[in-house]
């Protein structure tokens, strides 16, 4: 059987590798100083979409982010390995948006799409951490889900096994399609770029990418090939409520954002002894270095 897929993707900043200018003066993440990447736990779940594909003739995916037009390097990188097309949501109304309403704007966009078989997801973030996006996809679209997966092992009679990964082992599922799926960094990593397929889709853009004060370079090319131009949609377009999108619909807020330095005052040499361990270890905790 054929598949429809959705991959969702994020674009953010690499938080992987952080120097002295990674933090502003009120301690938030300076993303200007950060390079943006596609998210690591996202790449795991395109390679088990791409995976599925390959087994699946006929089979669909779809990349779909949300963020500013520069985003639409995630979607670029999604052609590259293999997926067939992508949706970019970019709209100031979506800025601020905390993860319910980020999974509202998902499930808008999902909707408009077109359910599909399966929609799948890294298991979060590395600029959030949260864990809480997909879930909630799931919950607004009224989707079977499985998280923590490591590997999608088939999917047969309309039904999908998987492996997750439980406390002290791996457990293997069964859940019936429709359905959502988060993935774990330790599922297999996503393939390399196909040479081919980076030559076919180097020039894809997406409308607001594009200069409206100047010509644009390779019209002629985007008139003769429409998969060039990756889809952008905004609020209006998926029929999103404005009260329930952004920052207007996002219940989080920060009351204090305490800038942690770790500053190194003073050295000290520890034996491999439990009890030097242990010291330690408490040390931190007092301190809320830790925990």
């Amino acid at each position: 059987m054929s598949l429809k897929i959705v991959v969702l993707a994020k674009q953010v900043p690499d938080t992987r590798n952080v120097g002295k200018d990674a933090m502003t003066p009120e301690g938030t993440v300076n993303r200007a100083a950060l390079p943006a990447i596609f998210n690591p736990e996202d790449l795991n779940a395109l390679e088990q979409a791409l995976r599925l594909k390959d087994q699946h003739p006929g089979s669909t995916v779809t990349i779909l982010t949300m963020g500013p037009p520069r985003a639409t390097d995630v979607i670029r990188e999604g052609l590259y390995r293999g997926a067939d097309g992508g949706v970019l949501l970019t709209d100031r109304a979506f800025a601020g948006a905390d993860t319910l309403a980020t999974s509202y704007a998902l499930s808008q966009a999902i909707k408009k799409i077109g359910m599909p078989d399966l929609v799948i997801g890294g298991r979060q973030a590395i600029d959030g951490d949260t864990a809480q996006v997909g879930p909630q996809v799931a919950q607004k679209l009224d989707l079977n889900q499985v998280t923590y997966v490591t590997a999608i092992e088939q999917v047969k009679d309309g039904k999908v096994t998987a492996l997750r990964t439980i406390d002290g082992g791996i457990e293997r599922v069964e859940a019936p399609l429709p359905l959502l799926v988060t993935v774990n960094g330790n599922a297999a990593p996503c393939r390399p770029r196909n040479a081919k397929l980076v030559m076919k889709y180097k020039r894809a853009s997406a409308p607001m990418e594009r200069p409206a004060d100047k010509p644009l370079p390779y019209a002629g090319e985007y008139e003769k090939k429409p998969y060039l131009t990756v889809t952008q949609w905004s609020v209006a377009d998926v029929d999103g409520d404005l009260a329930q999108g952004g920052l207007a619909g996002s219940p989080t807020k920060v009351k204090a954002v305490q800038n942690i330095v770790f500053k190194a005052k003073e050295s000290k040499r520890l034996t491999g002894s439990d009890a030097d361990v242990e010291g330690l270890v408490k040390e931190l905790l007092e301190s809320h270095t830790i925990g």
